[in-house]
Parts: C-alpha cells; sequence; structure tokens
C-alpha cells in the first residue's frame, strides 16, 4: 500500500481523537489522525511524523497522519492500512497458513458482524478479522492498546462460523517491524483475551504478521509467533 505526497513534520499535541497539531516547514497545521486508539506512546511531542496531503481542496484539514518513529522504529499509524495490506497479500499467496483464494471480498456480513474479509479456496469457505497493531513493549506488539467490545464481539462470532463449517481466522497484523512475538493485552482488555483463547480452543486460526513500514508505503513482511499468555 503506498501513500502519495507525504511531507515530514514534527508533533506538538493531539486535543482529540482525530485531529492532532504537526509543525510542517515550520508552520504548525491541523492534521486528521487516521488511527481513533490512544497511541500514547508514539504520538510524543517533537516525534517525527510522516503525513499525507490530501487533494481535495474541500477537506478541513490539508494533511493526514500515516507514521510516527518510536526511537529508531517507524510505526503506521492508518488504521485504515491493515485491511487492504491483507487482502494484497491474501490474493498474492503470501499469507502461507491460507493459500492462494479462488475468491475475496472485502466487508462480509455473517450474523450479527462485518467480518473484513470473506474468501473460498476450492470448497473452503472462509473469514479473516484483521486486527491493525501498533503497540509495543519490550520486543512484543499486544493488542488491544484501549478496550474493545466490538473486537470482542468479532471473536465469538467468527467461534460461531467456524462451528458452521467456514475456516475462521484473526490476523493481527503489526504495523512496525522488528518486534519478536504477538500477545494479547490482557491487563489492557481482560474480556478479550479471555475470549481470545476460547476461540484459540475452538480451532480458530490465529495470525501474526509485521509490515515493512517506509514514509510513504506499508508492506506485509514475515510471520511473528503468537504467544497466548
Amino acid at each position: 500500500m503506498k501513500y502519495e505526497n507525504i511531507k515530514k513534520g514534527l508533533f506538538q499535541s493531539r486535543p482529540n481523537r482525530f485531529v492532532a497539531y504537526v509543525t510542517i516547514d515550520g508552520r504548525e497545521e491541523r492534521v486528521h489522525v487516521k488511527n481513533t486508539g490512544r497511541c500514547k506512546e508514539l504520538l510524543l511531542p517533537q516525534s517525527t511524523v510522516f503525513l499525507e496531503e490530501s487533494q481535495n481542496k474541500n477537506r478541513k484539514t490539508k494533511y493526514s497522519l500515516v507514521a510516527v518513529y518510536k526511537g529508531e522504529r517507524l510505526v503506521n499509524m492508518d488504521s485504515q492500512a491493515p485491511n487492504a495490506v491483507v487482502e494484497e497479500a491474501l490474493k498474492k499467496g503470501r499469507i502461507t497458513e491460507i493459500g492462494i483464494p479462488s475468491f475475496v471480498k472485502r466487508e462480509v456480513t455473517f450474523g450479527h458482524s462485518r467480518f473484513d474479509i470473506y474468501y473460498e479456496k476450492g470448497d473452503a469457505k472462509g473469514f479473516i478479522e484483521v486486527k491493525g497493531v501498533t503497540l509495543e513493549e519490550n520486543g512484543a506488539a499486544l493488542f488491544p492498546d484501549a478496550p474493545t467490545q466490538r473486537g470482542t464481539k468479532h471473536i465469538y462470532e467468527l467461534i460461531q462460523a467456524k462451528k458452521e463449517g467456514y475456516q475462521a481466522n484473526i490476523l493481527f497484523l503489526i504495523q512496525m517491524q522488528g518486534v519478536l512475538s504477538m500477545k494479547p493485552h490482557q491487563k489492557r482488555d481482560e474480556a478479550f483475551a479471555k475470549a481470545l483463547k476460547q476461540a484459540q480452543k475452538q480451532g480458530v486460526c490465529i495470525l501474526a504478521y509485521d509490515c515493512m513500514v517506509k514514509q510513504n508505503s506499508i508492506d506485509l513482511a514475515k510471520a511473528v509467533p503468537f504467544l497466548m499468555e
């Protein structure tokens, strides 16, 4: 996935989930944040960030914040990117646990949930629920960074899909490179971690991949060990 018209800036503040103030070319700009998570460990004052400049003159903000440096590591913060990255990788057969599907569709409803990706491969039909991950602590990627009732609901719906004969997958897309493992953030959301453990016992496939992140792109890289605490 590539971005156009990338600008470099320095993060200043974030008054709410959707808006931040960033210094670009010596001028403070009000920008859109493409991630509604907390991201407090990423968006620190004077952090180097990268923004995509919009060509839409009717937008309220000219720029969207898409990536930030955490130390030497560049982290993609675009919450819309993971689904696109996984879809592209799936079609190319780069998610080896699934292989190359014959049909792929985004945003398909099952039960009371809408899963991110539906696919068919031979006689098999399956779902992938994608979780973008931006939180890292001591070499481990963690999800979620804030409690997510919606995410927990999706897990139980996936368990039901598995019982009805579908392939069911949860894929944690780690929006950075160099982490050693992927873990549920039990302290942040015990209900999500509990649901994830139950899903694993019921045969739901839990996958984790990291990404090659550049200033103007993000691409699926390699599988990362998933550790259930």
